[in-house]
């Protein structure tokens, strides 16, 4: 019995994985995934492009002219004008993304990030600078959701984990593009340059998102099961209606959708219904808090005060490393979403938390030296420790941040996790872009001392990963809907499988018993290989 149930909670997986054809050998899978660039990772251009906008912009002179040199809480709020806009945003986004579609979600909020892009762009003061920001803060958040959750729903189980990731990546497109511009205008006394720009990944969302199909689980959420599989045998099984692995995959959906939605009330109450939907809660919101309080904020909105706080003062200089590190960056997310499918998440998720603290520590004593004792080679130092946090910062929390999200929360309560989520970074990211300028200010706050809190802090971050996260590579989403631990099925401890997240073990058999019914049991595989797989 037991070597039955190994077979069937893994049977859509190990179709997947043993699959030889590669994606770009398939031509309607080889479509889709070019056009999830125009119509979804786009999203996350707009996010980079934001943060190197309040970060670039503050090393041209004309920008600090025009505000009146902000410092300390008014520098902090034209930054934070737009986390603040998320939040007031987020609690409707499950209701639009469920109800109307993933792709009407996306739509909504690029439309709303076009007229905040067009309003700042032509702001005349600084409360019409803010608004605009708040507005795009607004519509941020709708097409992250929605795109983040249509990537994942789409994709090929064999891709799934790269195309999530390299959404996210998407994120230093924006940011590159936001610093080369702005360093190219500089003698302009102006910003609606790089303002405007702001708008242009938004607006190929608008043009592009309805040429990409729904999400299947969408539909088949909605009763529109024909439409459903249609898309999964298109880009699934190129066009093969009798492919063993498309009606697996539909059956594998349709079930576990049907129990979800049995069980499921669709409303908030879901996330704290039982144990398990309480440990995701309380693991999507650490994610969003993390990936705004690791450090990252300091250096994606206040370079210009960090290089300053050791001796740089040169805003060609500041504008040219910034740059680079963009660059890096970039480099950084690509391969790492490359080769997230080689190892572990639970393991990735230790590695780059370990990094990005022996970076920051690295960082705050280099930084020590440099102001106290004015050590010019403890200053360059420093220029090294922040390039050197970005490899680490984006194995955790770039690369693999929607990825997990994705695989953690269940359908049902896909639109609401991620909307969690987004409520904790963004408050996060609110909380840090108005505290990093007082705190680092070398006058008014503790200067380099400030990144003494942020060291503390990431190894705090690294305790909390090492006793919740749970392992989930090796399964498909709807595996993952049910959550007890499968030890007991894969012959393995529950130390091997680090802490789990399943408690339903009932439902997962029942799924797994529809995709035998619909492609029976023609092929086997041994416990050994299965565990293997999954390990």
């Amino acid at each position: 019995m037991v070597g039955v149930n190994v077979q069937m909670d893994n049977r859509v997986h190990r179709m997947a994985v043993e699959d030889p054809v590669p994606w770009y050998r398939k031509r309607n899978l080889r479509k889709l995934y070019f056009l999830l660039f125009p119509c979804l990772m786009g999203i996350e251009m707009t996010s980079g492009f934001d943060s190197q906008i309040i970060n670039a912009v503050q090393l041209v002179p004309a920008w600090y002219d025009y505000f009146g040199h902000p410092t300390g809480g008014y520098k902090g709020i034209l930054a934070s004008a737009l986390p603040l806009g998320a939040v007031i945003g987020l609690p409707l986004i499950p209701l639009v993304n469920d109800t109307f579609g993933r792709r009407w979600c996306v739509m909504t909020g690029s439309i709303i990030m076009i007229i905040g892009s067009l309003i700042q762009g032509f702001a005349q003061n600084a409360p019409m600078y803010i608004i605009a920001r708040i507005i795009i803060g607004f519509g941020l958040p709708y097409a992250i959701v929605a795109g983040s959750s249509l990537i994942g729903e789409l994709a090929y189980p064999k891709e799934r984990a790269v195309l999530t990731s390299l959404f996210n990546a998407a994120y230093f497109i924006g940011a590159i593009i936001a610093s080369g511009v702005t360093y190219g205008t500089q003698l302009i006394p102006s910003d609606w340059l790089p303002s405007l720009l702001q708008l242009s990944p938004s607006l190929l969302q608008v043009i592009f998102i309805f040429l990409i199909p729904e999400s299947p689980r969408y539909l088949i959420s909605k009763d529109r099961h024909e439409e459903a599989f249609k898309i999964l045998v298109k880009y699934h099984a190129e066009g093969d209606e009798n492919s063993e692995f498309a009606k697996a995959e539909m059956a594998e959906i349709k079930t576990t959708i049907a129990i979800e939605l049995e069980h499921s009330k669709r409303s908030w109450y879901d996330l704290v219904s039982t144990a398990g939907n309480r440990r995701r809660l309380l693991i999507g919101s650490l994610v969003g808090i993390m990936t705004q309080l690791s450090g990252n904020v300091v250096i994606s909105y206040y370079l210009g005060d960090i290089l300053a706080l050791v001796g740089f003062t040169d805003p060609q200089f500041a504008a040219k490393y910034n740059i680079g590190n963009q660059v890096w960056g970039l480099v950084c997310a690509v391969v790492t979403a490359l080769i997230i499918m080689r190892f572990r998440r639970r393991t990735m998720y230790l590695f780059a938390i370990s990094w990005c603290l022996a970076a920051y520590v690295g960082w705050t004593a280099s930084a020590a030296v440099a102001v106290e004792r004015h050590n010019d080679a403890a200053a360059k130092l420093t220029l090294f420790w922040i390039y050197f946090y970005q490899p680490g910062y984006n194995i955790g929390f770039n690369a693999l941040t929607y990825t997990y999200l994705v695989e953690i929360f269940p359908y049902a309560m896909r639109a609401r996790g991620i909307t969690v989520f987004q409520f904790f970074g963004k408050a996060a990211q609110f909380f840090g872009t108005n505290v990093n300028p007082v705190g680092l200010d070398p006058v008014h706050g503790i200067g380099w001392k400030f990144l003494i809190v942020y060291s503390v802090w990431i190894l705090i971050e690294g305790i909390l990963i090492y006793f919740l996260w749970p392992e989930t590579s090796g399964r498909t989403l709807e595996e993952l809907a049910f959550r007890k631990s499968l030890a007991q099925h894969l012959l393995l401890t529950v130390t091997d499988l680090s802490p789990a997240v399943f408690e339903d073990d009932q439902r997962a058999i029942k799924t797994a018993e529809a995709v035998e019914n619909e492609i029976g049991q023609d092929s086997t595989v041994s416990e050994e290989k299965v565990a293997e797989k999954i390990a």
